[in-house]
């Protein structure tokens, strides 16, 4: 495998390298078996050479060198170039006593660091602060969060390596070792369940493997042995070569007690593991790596470490295998606590936390309740996406999943959230007003728009306002008048120095205009993380008065509901409340408005719409018999009685509303509707091309293999990634497809895009009956997958090298950043920003162009 900007990688040879920091700010590479030290040149920095942030456009003038093929390794002193009259300097930089370059000089900009070695060799390279390096010009993950798990397996070549990193904080500090065997376990990264005494459990749980071989490692599998007992065997998927993945393994058996934690048997023990698990109760897990599938299975690598053990009625994790891309999550648990043995179904309070704070950690922070269980779901990570995109589907998946392991009483399911969570409660209300019965912020701020950097265009051209529309999900303002199903609960610090009280003021100031049932309470003189008394729970989170309104707030049943007043910005986000669904819009991602009143004395739903082109109504509240009358904007249609799917369409023609049919699962709706992300779902598979030139290939391969070190980054993710000619499309045909490389390098396209409407190859992107030419252009875009209700085919494309180079840091893993359903960009986007973008549109409902709202740059 070559690599597409810097020299090939040879053989591989094992030795142990240890990156160690002299006094001088230069650095040496040294072998732990000998005191031979290969010397590095010395280390540089440069500042903020563009901007970026939660926007789909970012500038780098260094990222633009490297597209255009004429970045070189730099030495003190080099200029580059970010206007017509202005430059930066690469400067050198050193470290401090605990091995950290500190630098605000390269706040936002990058460290460049040559490993210059004898011979060709892999490497682990463990990185923290960077938003992700280049190694020999291949992207890698980075770890801006500082979580220090991120072992990155490289290889390395005789000579000089070049290492450049994107340092968004100023601060990077890195090391080189070689790996302890070409396959490795690592549990710094766990996804470990609790285990309950007692109980027989099947369930899950998940670690690191490391590959740092150039074969992709197939028919590995991993044995879990708990308490010493006979180990489960779990298949593993394939590991690409030199890369990472977590991987899923069963956990089967019953706990019937629990010992202290002891010494450590092997070398390492989860991070998660609570400080005092010397006296908790819990239990060892053996973990054994095995090879492939030959009649001898050969351990590649063991590891033990330690499970916690609970009681059934003690704050727990449980996992669960994600739809998303079949990776292992967890959410936690804080059981109720009822004062009678024979009680009511309780309630299910569902908490999102803050940025940083684990869910395990965000459900001790309550005292357990009498009446309800505490569910906390993760984000997919402590920071993940601020619980928009796949944290927004992780919530979801926890919420569904408690329902039915916990059987709440249906009408009593209430939502709240600190911090980043009190977003999310925000968020989750605005989207989901159905779900619960009141919504509680602490310190919650409203969007990205109003406190985390969106981006807003003002005076947006025609090309801006597509783009700003991609984004509207994020916009809770857009759906404020869905707050008046479910009551509000606004908490907020006077003095709170993160999260400023002028959030929840402002939302008191909106909803007080048209909502009745709200309280806003800002408690005077503290600040973002408080509690006023001694008593168990933190009051910022668990606020008595928030918990006794809730107790008087109930989810009213759909036979019971007159009227239904409801905003959607995508139905393929958010399309139901109650007894009203809306289908299909008539202006993708612009609010779409239903108020509808049944009369059951008359028999009729009479409302407005705006900007709907499609909607449909179950027909619950209506006693079976008579026909019944739908009036919508002003015009009347008689419906007949029976309707035998116990629900009416209704369609939007040029403004005249009609009785509809079902609608074709093929066309744009509640399961599939775009924007780009909507691709990365339904265990979505990553194929990259292999039928272009050595170069194209290379890109792709790297690119996806970054993608997915990403998102399990970003969203604790495993996804599978295969090159294209071993992808089938007739083999689950409900999974997600992510496609890298364009239909002269990638052999899965025509089986999936063949009669696509957007076209990319060598030197051109057709989109409907417009052609853009050039071999730079980078274009990202969606598709229905053929074949699937529900699935869609995404594309990572470019018209040449250097376009597809271009889409390396397209950031759609980054939470408020958004992409159409089609976006075609120029490499002047690095220069320029948002006039780099030639094309950007959203199909139409029937997932044509003709049909859509796509919008070009002028010439």
């Amino acid at each position: 495998m070559r690599y597409y900007l810097f020299p090939a990688l040879a053989s591989l040879r094992r030795r142990l390298l240890v990156l160690s920091f002299c006094g001088f700010g230069a650095f040496s590479l040294c072998r732990a078996d000998s005191s031979e030290t290969f010397p590095v040149g010395q280390c540089l920095g440069i500042g903020a050479i563009g901007h970026s942030g939660r926007s789909p456009v970012h500038t780098d003038a260094i990222e633009a060198e490297i597209i255009s093929g004429k970045w070189r390794r730099p030495a003190a002193g080099d200029r580059v170039q970010l206007a017509e009259d202005r430059f930066k300097e690469w400067h050198t930089v050193s470290t401090n006593k605990d091995g950290w370059i500190e630098d605000p000089a390269v706040r936002g900009g990058y460290v460049y660091a040559p490993v210059i070695l004898e011979h060709d060799r892999g490497a682990i390279l463990t990185a923290e602060g960077d938003s992700l390096v280049y190694v020999n010009g291949a992207p890698r993950a980075g770890d801006p969060y500082e979580y220090g798990y991120v072992h990155l397996p490289v290889a390395l070549h005789a000579g000089t390596n070049d290492l450049l990193f994107a340092c968004g904080r100023g601060r990077l500090k890195f090391a080189l070792t070689a790996p302890r065997s070409p396959v490795s376990l690592y549990l710094d990264d766990p996804t470990f369940p609790d285990l309950i005494a007692g109980q027989r459990m099947d369930t899950w749980g998940a670690v690191v493997i490391v590959n740092a071989t150039r074969e992709t490692q197939a028919g590995l599998s991993i044995r879990a042995s708990i308490a010493g007992k006979r180990a489960v065997r779990t298949p593993v998927p394939a590991i690409l070569p030199f890369s990472v993945r977590k991987v899923g393994f069963r956990l089967r058996g019953k706990v019937s007690e629990a010992t202290g934690a002891g010494p450590q048997q092997i070398r390492e023990v989860a991070p998660d593991t609570p400080s005092n698990a010397s006296r908790e109760p819990s239990v060892s897990l053996r973990l054994t790596l095995v090879g492939d599938k030959s009649e001898r299975r050969q351990a590649l690598d063991a590891a033990t470490t330690r499970l916690r053990v609970r009681g059934p009625d003690q704050i727990q994790k449980r996992t669960f295998i994600s739809g998303i891309d079949g990776s292992v999550q967890y959410w936690a648990l804080n059981p109720a606590q009822p004062v009678h043995r024979n009680h009511p179904p309780l309630a299910l309070f569902f908490s999102t936390h803050g940025a940083g704070v684990e869910a395990l950690g965000q459900a001790e922070a309550y005292e357990s309740k009498s009446w309800g269980n505490i569910v906390v779901p993760t984000n997919r990570r402590p920071f993940g996406f601020d619980w928009e995109d796949w944290g927004r589907l992780d919530a979801l998946e926890v919420l569904s999943i408690a329902k039915a392991e916990l059987h709440p009483d249906p009408q009593r399911i209430y939502l709240t959230g600190h911090s980043m969570g009190g977003h999310g409660a925000w968020q989750l209300g605005a989207l989901f007003p159905d779900h619960f019965a009141a919504d509680g912020v602490s310190a919650g701020w409203i969007s990205f728009f109003s406190y985390a950097g969106g981006t807003r265009f003002t005076n947006a051209t025609p090309v801006e306002a597509i783009l700003q529309r991609a984004a509207a999900t994020s916009d809770t303002l857009l759906m404020k008048s869905n707050f008046l199903q479910e009551g509000v609960y606004i908490l907020h610090g006077s003095k709170d120095d993160n999260v400023p009280v002028t959030e929840a003021r402002h939302m008191n100031a909106v909803l007080s205009k048209f909502d009745h049932d709200f309280i806003f309470h800002e408690q005077p003189g503290v600040g973002h993380w408080w509690d006023l008394s001694d008593e168990p729970g933190a009051d910022c989170v668990d606020w008595p008065p928030m918990f006794d309104y809730f107790a008087r707030h109930a989810i009213p049943t759909d036979e019971s509901l007159r009227e239904i007043n409801f905003t959607t910005v995508n139905p393929g986000v958010s399309a139901t409340c109650h007894w009203l669904e809306i289908e299909q819009q008539i202006h993708p991602l612009e609010p779409s408005w239903v108020n509808v009143r049944w009369d059951p004395g008359k028999r009729r739903f009479v409302g407005a719409t705006a900007n709907v082109a499609r909607l449909a109504l179950a027909l619950n509240p209506i006693r079976p018999g008579a026909p019944f009358k739908v009036e919508l904007d002003g015009q009347t249609n008689e419906v007949p009685w029976p309707i035998n799917a116990g629900k009416l369409w209704l369609r939007n023609e040029g403004g005249q509303w009609s009785v509809a049919s079902k609608p074709s699962p093929a066309h744009k709706g509640p399961r599939r509707n775009g924007p780009f992300k909507d691709a990365f779902r339904h265990r979505m598979i990553f194929v990259y091309g292999t039928k272009g030139t050595p170069e194209e290939n290379a890109w792709a391969f790297a690119k996806a293999r970054f993608d997915a070190e990403s998102f399990w980054y970003r969203g604790n993710g495993s996804v599978d990634v295969i090159p294209d000619k071993e992808f089938n499309p007739r083999v689950q045909p409900d999974r997600g497809v992510i496609l890298y490389g364009n239909a002269d390098s990638n052999g899965a396209w025509p089986a999936l895009l063949g009669d696509s409407p957007v076209h990319v190859r060598r030197n051109e992107v057709r989109i409907g009956g417009r052609v853009l030419t050039g071999d730079d252009l980078a274009c990202l875009f969606l598709r229905p997958r053929a074949g699937s209700d529900v699935a869609c085919v995404g594309v990572v494309s470019g018209t040449g090298l250097a376009g597809m180079k271009l889409t390396d840091r397209l950031n759609y893993f980054f939470s408020g950043v958004a992409f159409p359903d089609c976006t075609v960009i120029g490499p002047e986007m690095l220069r320029e920003g948002v006039q780099g973008v030639r094309a950007a549109g959203f199909f139409g409902n029937d997932w044509s162009v003709v049909r859509g709202d796509f919008a070009w740059r002028d010439p």
